[in-house]
């Protein structure tokens, strides 16, 4: 079992990220959503770009397995989704309203009130790259860019949550290390 799964179709550099980071970290096809062949886990990973086709075939499986990721969050599993990385992207597959804008724009993250969601940018030096923003969401915006616009959303379903980014910068491990500290493994 896995601390972390990304959800993903080569490796990636995430992964020695994790294990920087002194935990457990395995990749998985979207297409395993909802499957037995899916092991449990407590983080679950959707890099950036992952609707962009030229990079991946990630954004497919998605659709289908919606219902697996709502349980997954539901039992206490974190959803962590950084940027789709295409013009305009709807989030369709989450259990909330979440609409992308691409647009590339290094910017200062200015915290909206606390969420320990935060902590995925506490070793970032201004300015952060950030490749747009959300033009639309009914979850919690923790994170904005100088001009106002929601760059972090959280929205906390049951014991987990959800968190949507679109900083395009490597997360801190002080958020990792209090999620899988504090929560168990999920089967997904």
């Amino acid at each position: 079992m896995s601390d972390v799964i990304i959800l993903w179709d080569c490796p990636l550099l995430f992964e020695k990220l994790f294990i920087e980071y002194g935990l457990e970290c395995s990749r998985a096809l979207s297409t395993s959503l909802g499957t037995p062949y899916l092991p449990a886990c407590k983080i679950l990973v959707l890099p950036t770009g992952f609707a962009n086709k030229q990079y991946t075939k990630t954004g497919v499986g998605l659709e289908r397995g919606k219902r697996s990721l709502e349980k997954f969050v539901a039992k206490g599993g974190t959803l962590l989704i950084f940027s789709p990385l295409v013009p305009d992207y709807e989030y369709e597959w989450l259990p909330f309203s979440l609409k992308y804008v691409m647009e590339e724009n290094p910017c200062t993250p200015r915290p909206v009130g606390e969420h320990e969601a935060q902590k995925l940018i506490e070793n970032i030096i201004p300015p952060a790259g950030c490749d747009g923003y959300f033009s639309e969401t009914d979850a919690r915006v923790v994170l904005e860019d100088e001009r106002g616009r929601p760059i972090m959303a959280v929205k906390e379903i049951g014991e987990g949550m959800i968190v949507a980014t679109t900083i395009h910068e490597l997360p801190a491990a002080g958020f990792f290390k209090c999620r899988t500290e504090c929560t168990g493994k999920v089967k997904i």
